[in-house]
């Protein structure tokens, strides 16, 4: 032994028993029933070496000269000549006219988008031929490209009959298709995560492309130059429709984007680090009347065919909470009537993440559920001397986040994402007027900051009145199946402890029967509610 210390087995062993001896505390000490956690994340490593060699293919594989870009027939030394200007630098230069920020992309941005033939017939002054489709596989890019320290996102059209060789399609609209790919993917307790079929036609090009419907989407999924990417369209599974787009339908045009993909642009930046999950730091105080019942805790008998609901004690984020000021509930809009509880505007919340829906989420049993949860507001009080006027039309959504928004003029949802190198996060909003949302801006694009006011409450569901007047709030996370359904229940119950400053109290069954009076007193985010039942309404 060496003098004053040990052998460097002795160092081992001690070091293994050490370990061993802390995984066991963990084990021993689970996360407390009302403790709240923040999500893990996944940072790829991008291997640009191997985007920049496909480029130089890409570019010198052509025989002709473009601008700046040298090409050389295939049968020759390639003629790229670095010393002129990066490839990829030229590459962004053209990309970025029709793909704003796409320099902000950390990973190499795929995109059906073939800039050096786009170029080279720019330079020959064919400008008949400049019709941006042309060189984009007959895809037209939609209002929506988005590109920041996390990765990128875009969506694309095709248009009915557009596109040679496309089998003729019942489908009367333009098929939007979308990719992303991501340097950052979050870790959740996924049982279905990773199937799917191969595609053995791409199997050359994408050797690892899986296949597979989830969630509404047809998706393919593949890695490439250590990146994640997902292609997705969503479609039913079922028989074609001249409204409903089968997913039968939609495969090869999914399958045409995938063979036109080129390296579009995107920048060389500094990796990023894995994100360990941690207990989140919640309100020291205590509320004396904000409660909650269990994350999975539906009510009985409203789940999938009677299934229960989906335990997560998962924040997936720090947020703002999306209603302007409290108390607001969140309560189910279509089963009030089964909760015991009656009041939808009293406490403790309720999950209804996992309530029976027709929409596809694989974490609810049986995979359909809700996809997010009712946010309802407090009914206005009754006039008196010393009160704010309260119109219960006008109670106010807020963005969670600063995010950019993802909306066409038409829908009746605006989603928010954020892309950051820590996050790669969405969370969506329902029943908000889509009329009013378009003359306040709230589109494809436009940049919130959290806590910006983005709409009032409504009761909008394809039509006035189709549903109660409340807010749907969702939240999916991007994952190697791409975009996730997960339940913001914790998410909401964290966000809501930090705007009335206080933690909440979680309660079992044999406590929760009665409605529990609330009596916030913090002027500048609440008002004061009246504890008369509100009514319910069905959200379809």
């Amino acid at each position: 032994m060496p003098p004053g210390g040990e052998t460097v087995v002795g160092k081992g062993f001690r070091f293994v028993s050490l370990l061993l001896a802390s995984l066991s505390l963990l084990i021993a000490t689970p996360l407390a029933a009302d403790e709240f956690r923040s999500p893990s994340l996944t940072a790829l490593r991008v291997d640009w070496r191997a985007a920049l060699d496909q480029l130089r293919t890409e570019i010198n594989g052509r025989p002709r000269v473009a601008g700046d870009f040298v090409f050389a027939p295939r049968r020759t030394v390639p003629r790229y000549d670095p010393r002129a200007m990066p490839a990829l630098v030229q590459l962004n230069a053209v990309s970025s006219r029709f793909f704003t920020g796409i320099t902000r992309s950390p990973v190499p941005v795929l995109l059906p988008f073939d800039a050096a033939a786009y170029l080279e017939a720019q330079r020959s002054g064919a400008t008949a031929t400049l019709a941006l489709s042309r060189y984009q596989a007959d895809f037209n890019p939609v209002d929506m490209f988005d590109a920041g320290p996390a990765g990128y996102s875009a969506t694309f059209s095709l248009e009915p009959g557009a596109g040679d060789g496309m089998p003729v399609r019942v489908f009367t609209r333009p098929v939007e298709v979308q990719i992303t790919g991501s340097a950052l993917v979050y870790d959740i307790a996924d049982p279905a995560g990773g199937k799917g079929e191969p595609v053995k036609p791409l199997a050359t090009t994408y050797p690892d492309l899986r296949r597979f419907i989830r969630e509404g989407y047809v998706r393919y999924a593949f890695t490439r130059f250590g990146v994640a990417y997902v292609v997705s369209i969503q479609c039913l599974d079922s028989v074609a429709k001249p409204r409903r787009l089968a997913c039968k339908e939609a495969s090869p045009v999914a399958e045409r984007f995938l063979k036109a993909l080129r390296v579009a642009g995107g920048q060389r930046m500094r990796p990023l680090t894995d994100i360990a999950s941690n207990i989140l730091d919640r309100p020291a105080g205590r509320s004396p009347d904000f409660s909650y019942r269990p994350s999975g805790d539906i009510i009985p008998n409203t789940g999938y065919r009677k299934q229960g609901g989906h335990p997560d004690a998962m924040a997936y984020a720090q947020i703002r909470f999306p209603l302007e000021k409290a108390p607001a509930f969140v309560r189910s809009q279509s089963y009030a009537k089964r909760d015991r509880t009656e009041s939808m505007t009293a406490y403790p919340w309720r999950d209804n993440f996992c309530e029976s829906r027709s929409f596809e989420v694989w974490q609810c049993a049986g995979g359909y559920g809700h996809q997010g949860e009712d946010i309802r507001a407090a009914d206005c009080p009754p006039p008196g001397e010393g009160r704010e006027p309260c119109d219960p039309k006008q109670r106010g959504v807020v963005a969670v986040r600063d995010a950019i928004v993802i909306r066409a003029s038409k829908d009746q949802a605006a989603t928010l994402q954020v892309n950051s190198r820590t996050e790669h996060i969405r969370f969506r909003y329902m029943h908000m007027n889509p009329q009013a949302m378009n003359a306040d801006g709230v589109l494809n694009g436009r940049i919130v900051t959290e806590g910006e006011k983005i709409g009032v409450i409504s009761n909008y569901l394809d039509h006035p009145a189709g549903t109660s007047m409340h807010l749907h709030f969702d939240v999916q996370v991007f994952t190697r199946d791409g975009w996730i359904w997960v339940s913001p229940y914790v998410t909401l119950v964290s966000a809501y402890e930090r705007l009335i400053r206080a933690r909440g109290r979680e309660v079992g069954p044999e406590i929760a029967v009665t409605a529990q009076p609330v009596a916030h007193a913090l002027p500048e985010d609440v008002i004061k509610p009246d504890l008369r039942e509100g009514s319910g309404g069905e959200e379809n």
